[in-house]
């Protein structure tokens, strides 16, 4: 064989075994992945995937933990869309936004909702990769402690967290503004913009209050809309003094709407459910969702809210979601 064929043929193998070798690699580190759990592709950033996290419950409200990618159906405006990822919501970093009422009509109460604020954070947050923030609310809003992954930084602000003092409230009134004030939604649209709107993974307010809502800027409708366009789940816990009507006109009803639209919770605390039990059953719920990822088959020319409707594939089973989200061009 001539020289020049010999080292052809040389090259040729030596190219075939190096490209064998990366093959192989590939299909191991495939395989590895798959072992793990980690059973759909990495998306670039310019390719949009709209995250879906989901509860899913029996007909005797006990909360199901089994389910796999297939047992789930997903429609965008009545499309269906193709499922690209699945995880169950444990292994996913968690951020959440502890939002706390301090308006006068939360004094008496003030106290057990620290102490089982911290127990709560104590058990659900894990150092290595959680991260939580305090705000309060009542006549402003007021960001205590910024987003920390430290028991120890909770542990020293939670104290703080409290009502108006009399200096205070002589302040607002020589301001013309009366004597009390409770800016809820105000509170959810900054936490919501300021906040959570640049976190990745799982997003979560806890909402401490009665309700009540006086004074804000923001609607309502806004309070909603701001979470739902940073991805985020409302947890509403109703917990209000004998003394005062629950959150005057219709704080039941607020709270009860800010979570359902946004695919959380609501609790009201009463002589038959602590507040303890009520973090029971949150941390329960955080830790045994689904998160369902999928890129919409359409792609967004414009910015707007599109439906979205989630099923099981087995009948008898609820499933609890976000009903939208915010499809930004």
């Amino acid at each position: 064989m001539p020289l020049d064929s010999q080292s052809d043929a040389t090259l040729h193998r030596r190219w075939n075994s190096r490209r064998n070798f990366i093959l192989s690699s590939a299909s191991w580190l495939c395989a590895r992945s798959l072992a793990q759990g980690q059973d759909e592709p990495t998306f670039s950033a310019s390719v949009k995937v709209v995250n879906v996290v989901a509860t899913v419950r029996n007909k005797k409200n006990e909360i199901v933990r089994d389910l796999t990618k297939d047992d789930f159906l997903l429609l965008e405006n009545g499309r269906p869309q193709n499922i690209r990822y699945f995880f169950r919501e444990s292994e996913q970093p968690l951020t959440v936004g502890l939002m706390i009422d301090t308006s006068m009509s939360q004094e008496r109460v003030l106290e057990s909702e620290r102490g089982a604020s911290f127990r709560f954070l104590d058990e659900v947050l894990n150092e290595s990769k959680d991260k939580l923030f305090v705000m309060q609310f009542d006549m402003a809003v007021l960001l205590r402690q910024p987003l920390t992954s430290s028991r120890r930084e909770l542990e020293k602000t939670l104290p703080y967290v409290d009502t108006p003092t009399r200096r205070d409230l002589a302040v607002q009134a020589a301001g013309g503004a009366g004597g009390g004030g409770t800016l809820l939604f105000d509170a959810i649209v900054e936490a919501s913009n300021t906040v959570l709107k640049t976190q990745n993974g799982r997003k979560a307010m806890i909402v401490l209050s009665d309700g009540g809502e006086n004074g804000s800027s923001a609607t309502l409708t806004g309070a909603i809309e701001a979470a739902q366009r940073a991805d985020t789940l409302i947890y509403s816990i109703l917990f209000s003094d004998p003394r005062y009507p629950s959150g005057g006109v219709d704080g039941r009803g607020i709270l009860m709407h800010l979570s359902k639209q946004t695919g959380g919770s609501f609790f009201e605390v009463s002589k038959k459910r602590s507040i303890d039990q009520i973090y029971r059953d949150i941390q329960e719920e955080i830790r045994s969702q689904y998160s369902l990822g999928f890129v919409s088959d359409r792609p967004n020319e414009i910015s707007e809210f599109r439906g979205l409707k989630l099923s099981t594939r087995q009948k008898g089973l609820a499933v609890q979601y976000r009903e939208r989200y915010w499809a930004k061009a």
